[in-house]
């Protein structure tokens, strides 16, 4: 049977550009380092390196053959890490980027949760709606959300929960502008908005029949908030398109009223981004496992009743688990 260390010792030579670099790096003299790769090539029956006096450069089967060892050594090591992970309880600080909502309402009630499972982990979180950097500003997990995944090569993407968004305002503007039937006659209200292009808001509804229709709207009132924005439309400023979970009790108590229930707007995605996979801290995969079990439990939560809800802080945050 092939000898893998004898794979690993390859790659290495091949990555420090010669046996003596090789050598040191790992502690191993040149000579058995050299005579190991010989064995090796003796063994497969090909030339894996070309030797010259100056420099050692890769054959093409020996190029094929690198790939293969260094997904070796990278198996092998994932393998460490897992049962390092097991063996290693969470501790240090995790930097965090969320959405002003999200935080307020979600991330919010599972934080405690989080925290009381893990007493030597530190939360660091920042609370804004910009896109970060995450590798520049040494952010570990940034939680966003939008219409559609993000592509991106560096980061990698962890799906926690969809975002639903309905139109709503107060029974006071509805009394005062009348209550629209169709979308062009929802475009002739006044409305609240996170954002404006050139003072205008576009948003792309949906109907149960397959039709689909763009709602324009000229905001009056715009800011970066959503619980600004909520309290706007409960004063009758305006109508607005708001998450779901922000509006369930007051559409029950009749404080809002939902427009136009039969169109729908495009479903979002809740999810959490950060660097990589491979060499992240217990604590960080930890806190990613937490938030892919709980943030869509608590969604959940956040759409029922309030009547119906556990106490908050929420589900006794030491011992809750998801139904």
């Amino acid at each position: 049977m092939q000898d893998l260390n004898d794979m690993l010792f390859f790659a290495e030579v091949v990555e420090r550009g010669g046996f003596a670099a090789a050598g040191r790096a790992l502690g191993v003299p040149k000579s058995r380092l050299s005579r190991r790769v010989a064995e090796l090539e003796a063994q497969l029956g090909v030339r894996l390196l070309q030797r010259t006096t100056r420099k050692l450069s890769l054959t093409a089967i020996g190029e094929t053959y690198l790939r293969h060892c260094l997904a070796l050594r990278e198996s092998a090591q994932a393998a460490a890490d897992a049962v390092a992970e097991v063996q290693t309880e969470p501790r240090g600080t995790i930097r965090v980027v969320c959405p002003v909502t999200l935080a307020q309402t979600v991330l919010g009630d599972v934080l405690p949760i989080y925290l009381a499972r893990h007493p030597q982990v530190q939360v660091d979180m920042e609370v804004n709606n910009r896109v970060v950097d995450l590798v520049e500003e040494g952010v570990d997990v940034a939680l966003r959300v939008r219409l559609t995944l993000e592509e991106s090569g560096s980061l990698v993407i962890k799906r926690l929960d969809e975002a639903r968004s309905v139109l709503v305002a107060s029974p006071a503007l509805l009394a005062r502008q009348g209550t629209p039937a169709t979308v062009e006659e929802a475009s002739r209200l006044d409305s609240v908005a996170m954002s404006a292009i050139d003072g205008a808001v576009s948003i792309p509804l949906s109907h149960a029949d397959g039709r689909e229709a763009v709602l324009q709207l000229r905001p009056r009132l715009i800011a970066d908030d959503l619980l600004t924005l909520k309290l706007a439309v409960l004063g009758g400023t305006g109508m607005c398109s708001l998450p779901d979970y922000m509006c369930e009790d007051e559409l029950r108590d009749g404080r809002l009223v939902q427009l136009l229930p039969e169109w729908t707007r495009p479903v979002g995605v809740v999810h959490a981004v950060f660097p990589s996979r491979r060499g992240l801290s217990p604590a960080v995969r930890s806190f990613l496992d937490f938030l892919g079990e709980y943030v869509p439990v608590c969604g959940n939560l956040l759409r029922m009743p309030a009547a119906l809800r556990p106490d908050r802080p929420p589900y006794n945050a030491g011992s809750f688990s998801p139904p």
